[in-house]
């Protein structure tokens, strides 16, 4: 493989995983969370491109592409790892994947003039690394030839929940003849004996001016769109941020609809490269289930879970004890939020609950207790009219905002590291077991000036416990004033 090809990897993990309720939440999305092991599924993927980066491969960092709300999450879990993305680029709102792709080539070209992209989902589990990397060397060959290469997983069961790729080796090895989305079950059936076809697995190589160049033709209205919002971006630091009223604008459409399935029979080459790298979607928990080592009655057990008489059968437990007795084919999952009980082979419904919890409650009530924020996370431990309680823990050398609130008083306990407390014009230090008290609309900061992380015990006390009830005097991570 020739050094001079330069590739741009492209992390797209704006989704949601609603399909992983009530584990994955809009707060906290399936490809940030150790579903499987000790790190992410997004931790995973930006240590499988680094690996990539040789002398075969003139492989860049990472150019990520993710929600707003979850710039943090992806700073914090990339700084966990060591590595820095070339560039992150916010997207004010979700548009599917066409949009993410199309801001993601208009990057490259201003930065590394027209390289190959490679584009990885973030939410996928791909245990054989090598034959990745094989598969990639061939996807890379064809795609400096301007095709668009994409990656199929040969079919091991009859799955509804993927799309599918049809090829004919017979035209030409990997011809792509037509795209299908997600079947039902008798299809799925009959793609499986017929062979030729494959699971869409999201990820493709392609030059970054193919890309655009074909959506021009097909979809110009998301292109147009994309474009402008670009080119009124905003830049802080390793933040990218499109103009959000522009990007709203721009059609909610995936790559294949938009223009993958529309290649087929056009002036764009399209092929397949087969990917046997032991590849999975982890798109739903019978997935999980599926990744995860059992016991010898086919069980999943995941935290402080029991199965009795029970087979083939998942119980994640995240914070409770949780038995399950003389029951098969379940899915059973625990979280501080929420319960879910499902028959396995409709884990592919689990989505339908996820939606009719946000028409029934506000978005406070769906979303995780443990919220990410630029210095830490906090994590709610109980409310109820007038008061509410939080564990909170900050980074070393972080500190919230200059603040003060209007409808609260707070109570601060130290039980871990060193504080740093600003009241109006007093600093002082407390250490584990000391508290103070923040009287309502007091100026205040909290500030970690330790090595070690920082937490307390917040107990707030109000007529009205909202987290808008935040005046900030100063924030150096430019958060609204």
């Amino acid at each position: 493989m020739s050094a001079e090809t330069k590739v741009v990897p492209v992390i797209m993990c704006g989704g949601y995983g609603e399909r992983l309720w009530p584990l994955s939440q809009k707060s906290f999305p399936k490809q940030f969370l150790n579903l499987t092991g000790d790190r992410s599924l997004f931790q995973i993927l930006a240590s499988r491109l680094e690996k990539l980066r040789g002398d075969q491969f003139d492989v860049m960092r990472p150019c990520v592409v993710g929600n707003e709300e979850h710039r943090f999450l992806i700073t914090d879990q990339l700084q966990e790892q060591g590595w820095e993305p070339v560039q992150l680029i916010l997207e004010p709102s979700s548009r599917n994947t066409a949009a993410t792709l199309t801001l993601a080539a208009m990057a490259a070209i201003e930065s590394v003039d027209d390289p190959l992209l490679l584009v990885c989902p973030a939410d996928q589990s791909i245990k054989d690394n090598l034959s990745l990397k094989r598969a990639i060397e061939s996807a890379i060959t064809e795609a400096r030839k301007d095709s668009i290469v994409i990656f199929g997983v040969k079919p091991t069961r009859p799955d509804t929940g993927f799309g599918y790729i049809c090829t004919d080796d017979d035209v030409a090895p990997g011809h792509v003849t037509s795209f299908v989305e997600k079947p039902d079950i008798k299809r799925a059936q009959q793609y499986l004996q017929e062979g030729s076809y494959f699971w869409n697995s999201g990820m493709l190589v392609l030059k970054a001016s193919l890309w655009l160049k074909a959506l021009k033709m097909f979809r110009p209205d998301i292109l147009e769109a994309s474009q402008r919002s670009w080119d009124m971006r905003g830049v802080d630091g390793l933040f990218v941020r499109p103009e959000a009223e522009m990007f709203s604008l721009v059609p909610i459409e995936s790559i294949d609809r938009a223009v993958l399935e529309k290649c087929v029979g056009s002036v764009f080459k399209i092929r397949m490269v087969a990917l046997e790298a032991d590849w999975s979607d982890l798109g739903s928990w019978d997935s999980i289930w599926g990744e995860l080592p059992k016991d010898e009655k086919g069980n999943a057990l995941r935290g402080t879970a029991f199965a009795i008489d029970t087979k083939d059968t998942l119980v994640y437990a995240s914070t409770r004890q949780v038995g399950v007795v003389g029951a098969s084919d379940l899915i059973v999952v625990e979280t501080p939020d929420a319960v879910l009980v499902a028959d396995r082979s409709r884990s592919q419904q689990v989505k339908s609950v996820s939606s009719s919890l946000k028409a029934l409650c506000n978005e406070e009530n769906v979303l995780h207790r443990k919220i990410h924020r630029p210095w830490g996370w906090y994590k709610a431990l109980g409310e109820e009219t007038p008061y509410k309680v939080k564990h909170i823990r900050v980074n070393p050398g972080a500190s919230l905002s200059l603040q003060r609130h209007e409808h609260r008083s707070e109570h601060w306990v130290i039980i871990k590291g060193i504080a740093e407390i600003t009241q109006g014009d007093r600093v002082t230090r407390l250490y584990e077991n000391q508290s103070t008290f923040i009287s309502v609309g007091e100026i205040h900061r909290l500030h970690n000036p330790g090595d070690t992380s920082l937490e307390i015990i917040e107990v707030q006390v109000g007529d009205y416990l909202g987290e808008d009830d935040i005046v900030r005097i100063e924030d150096q991570y430019g958060r609204h004033l």
